[in-house]
């Protein structure tokens, strides 16, 4: 049979959300999520692929603005709910709507996409590069201490409940978000996702809380989480399960997780998506006992190299010709000249010789500057052609603060 694939329509809506629940185990999401993500999708953005009047296929995107290294905002497309139904795998489905995808990217000028990947091996087929990192640990904080700046015995802590305190946490939230390449622009209505907390996903854990941290009447820091409690033969063993933690100062940072230290009953915290430079490695005493484990995050796809590579800033200064491999974008093909520094880049077409060759993968891996091009061509991926020039461009790529992706879509 022949397929069909078009943008969503509102009508297609349910159809559309089965077959991305049935392809993701065909276990429903409850009604108040299922709806939320509903309000959140861009009219127009998501896409599907039909079959004889069946959605076979599903695609998302959401308009976010990504920090890039130097600061700027981004306009940057963010790719989520991508299914195909089991009966129609293999069948090229899936390419047809990456695809899709990244020509409407391209025409809605959008230079940048962004994806976190369920199964990460699927995606650098299509040019997406692993780009961030992020840490989890499980601390014993029976036998872990911590160590915090002056200051911290300064700042108040006050309990909230988490819809009242909102609006202040967006703006702690709001002020970092151009300290640290990777992270996203909420767009309106996103703050919600972080504090829905429906009793079907607590795990045994308490109902989402809020502490705030405040200092000279502002507030300046915050952290949610859940309790999930436990009893063993030796008393309590009850476990903090970090959601999010925030601050404008070191000393608010470190008054919040002394509190998350100190929680009655509690001997260990679980930390998720924290950033592989987070100050937290330098308050405790003892990192074996904080089990820290890493992941890939976020993958990025340069959809427009020129308009990507000159929306950023580099950390020195740089002049590069890239020779770059992008069959499945093949405007992006050819040798691009980069010149730029801390103020500033622009990225031409050039017909000069290629001083790096590289495909466009190992460009998105090291857009935001948390993978280092030399680390690149010591595994074959990007290969040099003059002299000097991978060191020079893999020095100018780089960021003083690592890239971080603080939350899914």
């Amino acid at each position: 049979m022949t397929t069909e694939i078009r943008a969503l329509a509102s009508a297609d809506w349910d159809q559309w959300f089965g077959t991305l629940e049935l392809a993701f185990g065909g276990v429903p999401l409850p009604v108040e999520k299922r709806e939320l993500w509903r309000e959140l999708f861009d009219t127009g953005r998501p896409i599907g692929v039909w079959e004889d009047g069946e959605v076979v296929g599903t695609a998302g995107a959401v308009a976010f603005r990504l920090t890039v290294p130097g600061g700027a905002s981004v306009a940057a497309a963010g790719v989520t709910t991508v299914s195909v139904r089991p009966t129609h795998r293999r069948r090229g489905i899936l390419r047809s709507m990456m695809r899709r995808q990244l020509a409407d990217f391209r025409s809605w000028g959008e230079p940048v996409a962004l994806l976190v990947a369920s199964e990460p091996d699927i995606y650098g087929r299509f040019g997406y590069g692993g780009a961030t990192r992020s840490l989890s640990a499980e601390i014993d904080t029976t036998r872990v201490r911590l160590s915090v700046p002056a200051g911290a015995d300064d700042v108040r802590l006050r309990l909230s409940p988490p819809d009242e305190a909102l609006a202040v946490c967006e703006r702690v939230y709001a002020r970092r978000v151009a300290a640290r390449p990777g992270m996203l622009a909420r767009q309106p209505g996103w703050d919600r996702l972080m504090t829905m907390d429906l009793e079907s996903g607590r795990k045994g854990a308490s109902p989402l809380m809020c502490v705030l941290a405040e200092a000279d009447g502002e507030t300046v820091g915050y952290a949610r989480y859940a309790v999930r409690p436990e009893w063993t033969p030796a008393g309590p063993a009850g476990t903090v399960v970090l959601r999010e933690i925030d601050a404008l100062t070191p000393a608010a940072y470190a008054a919040l997780w002394r509190y998350l230290f100190g929680i009655d009953l509690t001997t260990n915290i679980s930390v998720q998506s924290r950033p592989v430079d987070d100050p937290l490695w330098h308050l405790v005493s003892d990192d074996r006992r904080c089990l820290i484990g890493a992941r890939e995050s976020l993958f990025v796809r340069l959809v427009d190299v020129g308009d990507a590579l000159a929306a950023r800033a580099y950390q020195t200064p740089v002049d590069v010709v890239l020779g770059v491999a992008d069959p499945f974008c093949p405007w992006n093909e050819g040798r691009w000249r980069l010149t730029g520094d801390a103020k500033g880049a622009s990225c031409e077409r050039t017909g000069d010789a290629a001083d790096l060759e590289l495909s466009v993968r190992e460009l998105g891996a090291a857009y935001l500057g948390g993978v280092s091009l030399t680390a690149l061509a010591a595994a074959g991926r990007v290969r040099e052609v003059r002299e000097g020039a991978l060191a020079e461009a893999a020095t100018a790529f780089g960021s003083a603060v690592a890239p971080w992706l603080p939350h899914g879509f």
